[in-house]
């Protein structure tokens, strides 16, 4: 086998990390095409392209990807060797890669993944957030170890996946104080042309909406549509439009973003999911997210938050 060339493994994250050769030769003091030279002497070392140079912009491949995975641990141990040997051991912390679907709240995220962060020896947590067809490459190639998500993987995808249910929670409305103390009389009926802020018409929780709104008869006025779940609760907050969440963090939404509870639905959940390569469950962290939401965050009623 040949010896890996960690002197030129070094520049190529380098220019992973800086996005672009003159980045990296400016931080390295090299020129360009002494790392360009570098660059593909690393690739024909190891018999993959590291870069896509048909952009204008310095992209790495798939192989590229991985390899800039493992060179970002290999570092990262030298650090803590240099560390060690000055007498300031952290200890190696174990990685855990996340992807976590744009339709999933920030909050809910959160919750999932802190049994996780209190493993004993530390984790290092890096997460991602995409939308599904986006992330599950990622977890194809091992870049990530689960991806979470509001929806699970159907059937026919690409590559061989697992679902791995984590639980599921009713919706509850939350709007402005003001706005919310009118929206309670009469609800949900008060809630037929009223403004409102909605998922993105790619959620599951926008369906779910959706299909609330036609059993009752209710047509709000749509006055904004949102993937990011964390921009639309700071519209809901400045008063432009109720808008829906999962109850089980009601407590939380309500304490960071200063909103009230109009009501329950009745119906509707939004169900969470967490994806991974392998059919049993081995990465601790993952297993942690994976027993606490089923047994905690996800077991009792959720608490009412007025």
């Amino acid at each position: 086998m040949a010896t890996l060339n960690y002197h030129h493994l070094l520049h190529f994250w380098t220019v992973a990390r800086e996005g672009g050769v003159a980045a990296a030769g400016r931080r390295l003091r090299l020129s360009q095409s002494t790392l360009s030279t570098q660059l593909r002497q690393l690739e024909e070392q190891m018999g993959v392209t590291l870069f896509d140079r048909s952009r204008r912009r310095l992209a790495l491949s798939e192989a590229g990807r991985t390899a800039f995975r493992y060179a970002d641990e290999i570092f990262g141990l030298g650090r803590e060797l240099v560390d060690a040997v000055h007498g300031r051991p952290e200890g190696h912390r174990l990685r855990l890669a996340v992807g976590i679907t744009d339709a999933v709240q920030k909050l809910i995220a959160y919750r999932l993944i802190e049994p996780a962060l209190k493993l004993p020896g530390g984790l290092h947590v890096q997460c991602s957030e995409d939308r599904l067809e986006r992330l599950l490459p990622l977890l194809a190639s091992h870049e990530l170890d689960l991806v979470i998500s509001d929806a699970p993987l159907q059937p026919g995808a690409s590559f061989k996946a697992f679902n791995h249910p984590l639980g599921h929670s009713d919706i509850s409305i939350f709007a402005a104080p003001e706005q919310a103390l009118r929206l309670r009389r009469r609800f949900p009926r008060s809630l037929d042309g009223a403004p409102f802020l909605l998922p993105s018409g790619t959620s599951a929780l926008r369906r779910e909406l959706d299909g609330w709104f036609d059993r009752h008869g209710i047509r709000p006025v749509v006055v904004g549509e949102f993937d990011d779940s964390a921009l639309l609760k700071v519209f809901g907050q400045a008063g432009v439009g109720a808008f829906a969440g999962p109850s089980v963090i009601a407590r939380e939404i309500g304490r960071q973003y200063r909103v009230k509870v109009v009501g329950r639905t009745e119906g509707p959940v939004e169900r969470f999911f967490a994806i991974s390569a392998e059919r049993r469950l081995k990465h601790p962290g993952v297993v942690a997210i994976s027993a606490a939401a089923r047994s905690e965050l996800f077991a009792a009623p959720a608490p009412a938050a007025r």
